[in-house]
């Protein structure tokens, strides 16, 4: 039985709070007020910011439930998690992205469908809309945290929005201050105007739509319009790392997630939806550094996140307990429904979206690493694909400048059944493992990525949690037991050690044995009963890549080039 909900409109329809018309400043996890500082008032007055408006600035959690339960018609779940929605946009919006080009970055930025450009007119347009309408509410948000867990390389993020459960998961996905940093917390180094609820006005200049979400990295500054959906303020920081680490510090963000073993050995886990990568960084032997997003540099690897992001699409405490046992007070589920008689959240419900999740911190999982960096360099590179063709094998050890070229391609596969008539499995090319968040060309990410792990040593692996012995509807899915047997030799370096064997088109080097692992799942070509249909796929596979590979030619070496597959090779079995 589920909650049938209305979305939120961008009117306003909520009733009248009475305040003091100043600023309240709340420490994490305290209800003391701080006294008005005035280069506080003076930095919201420059913004365009009324002096009545009754601002709460990291409001306790328990505030921003009662608020959000009292305006915005969020509820309890049974577990304390607050449920609510994001009206009618129940994912990003990528199309309506864009980026400002301005003096200061334009010759920087990798433009085109990712990084659509607005001018600079436009965005002042619209930042004036957004902060106008913030100035119509009865209350305004305010949190200000830290994106980044190391230091010297962190910056300070504000975010001013008109819904308390949009405070709320921002508190969560930021790194949360001390209530002496938050005294101290000063000018941001990056701000964003959340004004989801009003839209944008689609006849002004460069706008398509009603939703607009830009990012305009001269004033620092990021503007949303048109869509509640609160992943597009997680990701806008993502992608504003995902430049300024680069250019200002010479570090390298990643899409990733990151654990650290026993004796301070780091692993790096790259891989779309799907792929097990949240899965497998999950490791009882091991700490989560985080599950998302990263910066590799010259000290380690740090989270940039206060918090984690997890679908919720089936959840259930056997197969995730980690993610299941997070969702409790402080948690935040969006279009998640649920028994309006008991509150249990339906995690079967697609009802809204397949698109459902919870936004809790980081410090809610129980082998989480704080402060969430390592002071070592990664060991080992793990990227991830689902091959839903059955044609790669379960692991490769790849060479530096294989590791660039499946690094810029980012592939995975999706299985048939998304879409009426679709019996064929399709490729999924995400350049770095991300490509709805690169700012830099792919390149410029891969060239740093290669020559880090050249500097460490650190090995990279390719690792298939798709199908085997044939593709999706003939062959069946690796089992996880066996992922985890490899993911196990990578950490306990055995696999280093192991004996390689060429796995031809792909020109793969997989391990001829393995503990734990059968020799019929290692290699593909014993995997197949049909070698003449598995040949046929492999080259249809490579087919695909070097297709999808080619607007990227260009841009990398000779040798970068000729590492992907050769499609027109023979396939013939070789392994001996």
């Amino acid at each position: 039985m589920s909650r049938s909900h209305t979305p939120r409109s961008g009117t306003p329809r909520y009733g009248h709070e009475e305040g003091s018309g100043n600023v309240q400043y709340s420490g994490h996890g305290s209800d003391a007020s701080y006294g008005l500082l005035g280069k506080d008032l003076q930095m919201f007055s420059e913004a365009g910011f009324d002096e009545s408006i009754n601002f709460k600035r990291n409001a306790p959690v328990a505030q921003l439930y009662e608020d959000a339960i009292r305006y915005e018609g969020a509820v309890i779940s049974d577990s304390g998690a607050l449920i609510n929605y994001s009206g009618k946009k129940t994912g990003r919006s990528p199309k309506d992205k864009r980026i400002v080009q301005e003096e200061t970055s334009k010759d920087d930025i990798w433009w085109g469908t990712v990084n659509i450009p607005m001018d600079e007119h436009t965005f002042e347009i619209n930042r004036e809309r957004a902060i106008d309408y913030l100035n119509t509410r009865d209350r305004v948000y305010v949190f200000d945290g830290f994106a980044g867990w190391d230091p010297k390389y962190r910056i300070k993020v504000r975010v001013i929005c008109s819904l308390a459960y949009h405070a709320l998961f921002m508190h969560n996905m930021l790194i949360r201050p001390t209530i002496k940093e938050l005294e101290e917390f000063g000018t941001p180094d990056f701000t964003i105007y959340n004004a989801g609820q009003f839209p944008a006005n689609r006849f002004t200049a460069g706008m398509t739509s009603t939703t607009s979400v830009e990012i305009n990295f001269k004033r620092k500054e990021m503007v949303i319009l048109g869509t509640e959906y609160a992943g597009e303020m997680k990701k806008g920081v993502f992608s504003v790392m995902h430049y300024l680490q680069p250019i200002k510090f010479g570090t390298l963000s990643l899409h990733s997630s990151a654990n650290e073993g026993p004796k301070g050995d780091v692993s790096l886990f790259f891989g779309l939806s799907g792929t097990g990568k949240t899965t497998l960084s999950a490791d009882p032997a091991r700490n989560l550094i985080g599950d998302d997003e990263h910066v590799w540099s010259d000290s380690g690897v740090f989270n940039i996140e206060g918090g984690c992001y997890a679908k919720c699409i089936g959840l259930s405490k056997e197969r995730e307990p980690d993610i299941y046992n997070a969702i409790k007070f402080g948690s935040v589920l969006e279009n998640v429904e649920y028994d309006p008689i008991t509150r249990k959240p339906d995690y079967d419900d697609v009802s809204i979206t397949e698109n459902t999740r919870c936004a809790y911190p980081l410090e809610y999982i129980n082998n989480a690493k704080f402060p969430a960096l390592a002071n070592t360099q990664p060991s080992n590179i793990i990227y991830l694909c689902c091959d839903a063709y059955g044609v790669l094998p379960p692991v490769s050890k790849l060479t530096a400048e294989q590791a660039q070229y499946w690094f810029i391609l980012g592939y995975t596969s999706k299985t048939p059944g998304t879409e009426d008539g679709v019996v064929e499995p399709s490729p999924t090319f995400s350049t770095c493992f991300g490509q709805p968040f690169i700012v830099l060309p792919p390149n410029y990410y891969a060239t740093m990525l290669a020559k880090r792990m050249n500097q460490v040593k650190a090995d990279c692996w390719l690792l298939n949690t798709g199908w085997t012995g044939g593709k999706f509807g003939t062959g069946k899915r690796c089992p996880l037991k066996y992922t985890r047997a490899i993911v196990d030799a990578i950490h306990d370096g055995s696999l280093a050690k192991a004996e390689f064997q060429n796995f031809p088109t792909f020109n793969l080097a997989i391990p001829k044995s393995l503990p734990n692992v059968p020799e019929s799942i290692l290699n593909p070509q014993k995997a197949w009963s049909d070698e003449s249909a598995r040949a046929q796929m492999t080259d249809k596979l490579a087919a695909m890549f070097s297709k999808a590979f080619e607007k990227y030619a260009n841009d990398v070496s000779e040798d970068v080039k000729a590492s992907g597959p050769r499609p027109s090779e023979p396939t013939k079995a070789t392994a001996q």
